[in-house]
């Protein structure tokens, strides 16, 4: 009758039981395998591991298949290092830290001082970072006691970068924010879109308008484009990446993130985090939150007046000659690279009007607080 190896807790227990089915000692165990008595003893009292060659050797010898006998030990070592193992929760913590924050990255970029992610200072570094006084309490961290709220759930990524706009608009000094003012900034801001060069004095209206407005460069994966958010009643901020460097982009982000300001979307609670506001995510379907819709709407139109693009989508439609299209910046009194912006989305060919799509963070930076781009902002003196 076989043996079902699954009933055997050990391969020494397997064995005997083996052993007593045939009638024989550990004396005749021996002398078949060619071993010393001492060696047998050990073998069944579990002191000395089955290897792949004895467990060949022992299914030659009992017509057991190897694999049982392997499969026996496996299990027994397994259960061993269960009772011996000395749990570490530091190593969760750990992978969460180091698995999904971008470490590296941030010490490259000088948000955290550490020589690299080996180094000791690390933790110490990223509480500091976050504001919390236990590393249990760093947001990426299953069970969090402080969490952020924000429109859409936010990657650890995301997270990181969220923070470092935090810490350095939170030294800002700016005009006292007064919303009735936003209007008047708004149109301001409208006056500047037909020369790309005119964005140069967009950070000087917002700071005059109270908006703390800043450009920190994204993070690998993050796919940010803006955000929103209030340090106080009276202290909106909004903060861009520029990762996509395009007039057309960033006119839109902008003016996106200036309508969650003037409609004071997620005040008191969350952060307006928008990211890739490109394609879908950039129109106005039933799929997009409220907010965003309205925040979409606001940046469309202010681009490009709506109605007029869509007669001139009729008119034009599918050919866009390059004069028409000149003609109607100026008509609109809008940089064509608007116009080319708008349509792109409007017919989904973003490989179109490349031509008309100018660069605009060199304009931009400059006058603006920044970090990034090799740049670090140096924090403790706004």
């Amino acid at each position: 009758m076989s043996l079902d190896s699954a009933e055997f807790r050990t391969p020494g227990q397997f064995i005997s039981a083996l052993m007593e089915q045939r009638g024989w000692t550990q004396v005749t165990l021996a002398v078949v395998l060619g071993l010393d008595k001492s060696s047998i003893a050990r073998l069944v009292a579990d002191k000395r591991p089955i290897d792949a060659d004895l467990a060949l050797t022992l299914e030659e010898l009992f017509e057991v298949p190897a694999e049982q006998f392997l499969s026996i030990q496996h299990r027994y070592d397994l259960a061993l290092a269960r009772v011996t193992r000395r749990p570490d929760p530091g190593r969760s913590l750990r992978a969460n830290l180091y698995g999904k924050l971008p470490i590296s990255e941030m010490i490259k970029r000088g948000w955290i001082n550490a020589q690299d992610i080996r180094d000791p200072v690390v933790t110490t570094e990223l509480m500091r970072f976050f504001g919390v006084n236990r590393i249990e309490d760093i947001e990426v961290i299953p069970h969090s006691a402080k969490k952020t709220e924000v429109n859409n759930p936010a990657t650890p990524i995301q997270l990181a970068w969220l923070y470092r706009v935090k810490q350095i608009a939170s030294q800002m000094l700016v005009a006292r924010y007064d919303a009735a003012t936003l209007p008047g900034a708004i149109a301001k801001l409208k006056g500047l879109l037909g020369a790309a060069e005119e964005a140069r004095k967009v950070p000087r209206i917002l700071a005059e308008c109270g908006i703390r407005f800043l450009i920190v460069e994204t993070l690998p994966s993050a796919k940010i484009d803006g955000v929103c958010f209030w340090l106080s009643d009276n202290a909106p901020v909004v903060a861009m990446s520029l990762r996509f460097d395009r007039i057309d982009n960033f006119w839109f982000v902008l003016r996106h993130e200036l309508e969650h300001v003037r409609q004071r979307h997620g005040f008191g609670k969350t952060y307006m985090l928008d990211a890739e506001l490109e394609g879908d995510k950039a129109g106005t379907g039933d799929h997009i939150e409220a907010e965003e819709r309205e925040a979409n709407s606001a940046a469309a139109e202010f681009c490009v007046p709506q109605k007029m693009l869509d007669a001139f989508i009729a008119r034009k439609a599918p050919l866009f000659a390059e004069r028409d299209i000149l003609a109607f910046a100026k008509m609109t009194n809008v940089h064509p690279g608007l116009i080319a912006g708008q349509l792109r989305h409007r017919i989904g060919r973003y490989d179109r009007f490349g031509n008309h799509i100018t660069k605009i963070r060199s304009i931009v930076a400059p006058n603006a607080i920044r970090d990034g781009w090799g740049d670090v902002q140096p924090l403790g003196i706004l």
